[in-house]
C-alpha cells in the first residue's frame, strides 16, 4: 500500500555499502541486485529440489523470482547472529510439536505452565505459547452469513419504503451481504451438484467399460482401441476418452479428485453458509463487546485430534522460521526468530474482535512484527482491528498482511483488514504491509493468477506459488496463496529487525518495498491472458520482495 511521501533511498548506483555499527550485524561489501530485465529466463521446467525451495532462488544465478535469500546467508550473514526476534502468527493455530518448529516456538517465561493462574498479569491464564481466542471452534460462517442471518429477522419482510432513515446504512448492509450470501451459495451448491453429476456417470462408465476390459487401470490407448458394439458403450467410451485427454492419471484417481472437491463444497454448505449454525455459543463471549476478553484458552493446537485445521498456519510458521540448521525438512526464511502462536483465524471468517484483541496480544507480550495470513470482504467491527493496528505502530510493530486470492484490484474493491481502502485511501498509520503473491515463471506469468493486486493497496509482491513447508504432525506441503507470500516478507522483515534492531517498523517496510527487485515485463494478472498490465503497476512499490538487497539498503541506512 502507498505510504506518506519520502525521499527515495537510492540503490542503483550503490557501489558498496558502510559496514554496521551495530555488533550483531555483518560488515556488508556487496552491491544490490539490478537489472533484472535483462536476466535470461529460465527455459526448462523446474526440478522438484528447485521447486521445493524457490521462494528463496536468486533471479541472477537461478534465473528464478525469488527473494535471494540463499544468496544473502551465503554472502552476507554467514555466521554472525543478530538479535532475537519474535514473530506472532495470528492464523488457524500452529503445530508446536512439529520437528521443524519445536525449536524456534516462543515461550512466555513470565508464565508458570498448568497452574491454572495469570502469572504474568497479561489477562492471560497459562498462556505459555500463545493464545486461542478461539477456543473449540473450528467451522465458521462467513461474515457476510453471519451480517445476513442477524438482520434477516428485522429486514427481511418489509419493503425497502418501510426502512427508517437512522437504519438506511444498516439496511443497504444487509441487502448487500443478502445478495453475496445468495449468489456464493447457489453457485456452490450448483457445482456441488454438477460434480455429484459427473462422478455418477463416470462411475457408470468406467464400470461398463472396466467389465469388458477386464481391468480398471486402462490406458487411453487402450480405451480408444476397445470395440464399441452398442451405442450405450459408445457413450461410454466417448465420454471417459474425453476425460482422460483432459485429465492426468486414471479415472479411478479422477473420480477420487472429484469427490474431494464435492466433500469441499458440502464443508462449505454446512458450515459458510449455514444459517442455523451457531458455533461462537461454544466460546461463551459476546463478539460485539471489545470489553469481553474473558474468553478462549492457551491450546493455541486447537481442538483436533489429527490437527488437520491447523495446517494453515503451520504452513505459514514454517515459511517464516523452520528451524534452519538442524538437518531436517525446510529452511525457513529467518534465523534467530521465536513464532507467537496465536489462534484466532476459523474455517470460515474471522471476528474482529479476535483478530483485534489478538493483535493487541501480539504487541503487549513482545512480539515486533505479526503476520496476518486472512481476509474477509464484509466487516462489522473495522474500527477495533484498525485502533489495534494504530496501537501496534504506536509500540514499533510491523504488520505484514496477505492481499488476498481473489485476483481483484483492491484499488476498487476493499478486503479487511486494512490500513485504507478504495473510499478512505489515507492509511491509518506507517506499518501496514500489504503483500501480493508471485509465480515462479519469471516473464508474463511472473504474478500469481489468483493474487489480488492494486497500485494503491499492495505494498510488494513475494512468492506464493506451490510454496513447500511445514504442515502439522511433522509433514510438509505445497500451499499456495497470498497467505504464503506474507509470511515469506514477514521473514525478511525479522531478519532486518534481527540485524538492524534500532530501525523502526515504517523504517523496515521502507527498506523492504524500496529494495525489492522491479520489472518492466508486461504481466497476466487474474489468470486471464488477455488480461495484462506493467508489473511496475500492480503494487504501490512495483517490486519483488529480496532479502539480499533489503540487507543492504537497511545497513545503509542505519549508519
Amino acid at each position: 500500500m502507498k505510504i506518506p511521501i519520502y525521499r527515495p533511498l537510492l540503490i542503483a548506483g550503490l557501489a558498496a555499502a558502510m559496514a554496521s555499527c551495530g555488533s550483531s550485524a555483518p560488515a556488508i561489501v556487496s552491491t544490490p541486485i539490478e537489472n533484472i530485465d535483462e536476466m535470461p529466463l529460465k527455459v526448462d521446467e523446474l526440478t522438484e529440489v528447485e521447486l521445493q525451495g524457490w521462494g528463496g532462488a536468486d533471479l541472477v544465478s537461478d534465473t528464478i523470482p525469488g527473494m535471494s535469500v540463499q544468496k544473502a546467508y551465503n554472502e552476507i550473514i554467514k555466521n554472525n547472529k543478530g538479535k532475537k526476534v519474535i514473530v506472532a502468527v495470528i492464523d488457524s493455530g500452529v503445530d508446536i510439536e512439529h520437528e521443524d518448529l519445536d525449536g524456534v516456538i516462543w515461550i512466555n517465561d513470565d508464565e508458570k505452565p498448568n497452574n491454572n493462574r495469570d502469572d504474568d498479569n497479561n489477562g492471560y491464564v497459562d498462556d505459555i505459547y500463545g493464545w486461542n481466542f478461539l477456543g473449540d471452534v473450528v467451522e465458521e460462517n462467513l461474515e457476510y452469513t453471519r451480517i445476513y442471518k442477524k438482520l434477516k429477522p428485522k429486514y427481511g419482510s418489509i419493503p425497502t419504503s418501510a426502512v427508517k432513515p437512522e437504519d438506511r446504512e444498516e439496511f443497504e448492509r444487509y441487502l448487500e451481504a443478502k445478495a453475496e450470501y445468495e449468489k456464493e451459495y447457489n453457485e456452490t451448491l450448483g457445482m456441488k451438484n454438477q460434480y455429484e453429476g459427473i462422478v455418477q456417470q463416470l462411475k457408470l462408465s468406467h464400470d461398463a467399460v472396466s467389465t469388458q476390459l477386464g481391468k480398471e487401470d486402462y490406458t487411453l490407448e487402450e480405451l480408444r482401441e476397445m470395440p464399441a458394439n452398442t451405442e450405450e458403450m459408445q457413450q461410454y467410451k466417448g465420454f471417459l476418452s474425453q476425460v482422460m485427454s483432459n485429465v492426468e492419471g486414471t479415472i479411478p484417481e479422477a473420480i477420487t479428485q472429484l469427490q474431494e472437491a464435492i466433500d469441499y463444497f458440502d464443508g462449505r454448505l454446512s458450515s459458510h453458509f449455514n444459517l442455523n449454525l451457531d458455533a461462537r455459543a461454544v466460546v461463551g463471549d459476546d463478539v460485539d463487546d471489545i470489553t469481553d476478553t474473558d474468553y478462549g484458552n492457551n491450546n493455541v493446537m486447537g481442538p483436533t485430534p489429527d490437527k488437520e485445521d491447523i495446517k494453515h498456519g503451520t504452513h505459514v510458521a514454517g515459511i517464516i522460521a523452520a528451524e534452519r540448521e538442524n538437518n531436517m525438512g525446510i529452511n525457513g526464511v529467518a534465523n534467530n526468530v521465536e513464532i507467537m502462536a496465536i489462534r484466532a483465524v476459523p474455517d470460515g471468517d474471522e471476528y474482529d474482535k479476535d483478530i483485534a484483541l489478538a493483535i493487541r496480544y501480539a504487541v503487549d507480550n513482545g512480539a515486533s512484527i505479526i503476520n496476518t495470513s486472512f481476509g474477509k470482504y464484509f466487516s462489522t467491527h473495522p474500527e477495533w482491528v484498525r485502533d489495534a493496528i494504530r496501537y501496534a505502530d504506536e509500540n514499533d510493530v510491523l504488520i505484514v498482511n496477505a492481499a488476498g486470492n481473489e485476483g481483484l484490484n483492491l484499488d476498487q474493491k476493499a478486503v479487511f483488514p486494512n490500513d485504507q481502502d478504495p473510499e478512505n485511501p489515507n492509511e491509518i498509520s506507517e506499518n501496514f504491509l500489504t503483500v501480493g503473491a508471485l509465480n515462479y515463471e519469471y516473464g508474463s506469468g511472473l504474478v500469481a493468477g489468483f493474487s489480488n493486486f492494486g497500485k494503491t493497496n499492495v505494498d510488494v509482491f513475494a512468492p506464493g506459488t506451490k510454496i513447500w513447508s511445514t504442515t502439522p504432525n511433522n509433514e510438509y506441503e505445497f500451499l499456495q496463496g497470498t497467505s504464503m507470500a506474507a509470511p515469506a516478507v514477514a521473514g525478511v522483515a525479522a531478519m532486518i529487525r534481527s540485524y538492524y534492531p534500532k530501525l523502526s517498523d515504517e523504517q523496515v517496510k521502507r527498506v523492504i518495498m524500496e529494495s525489492g527487485l522491479t520489472s518492466n515485463a508486461t504481466v497476466i494478472i487474474g489468470g486471464d491472458p488477455s488480461n495484462t498490465i506493467k508489473f511496475s503497476e500492480l503494487s504501490t512499490s512495483g517490486k519483488m520482495a529480496n532479502l539480499y538487497n533489503a540487507l543492504i539498503m537497511a545497513d545503509k541506512i542505519s549508519n
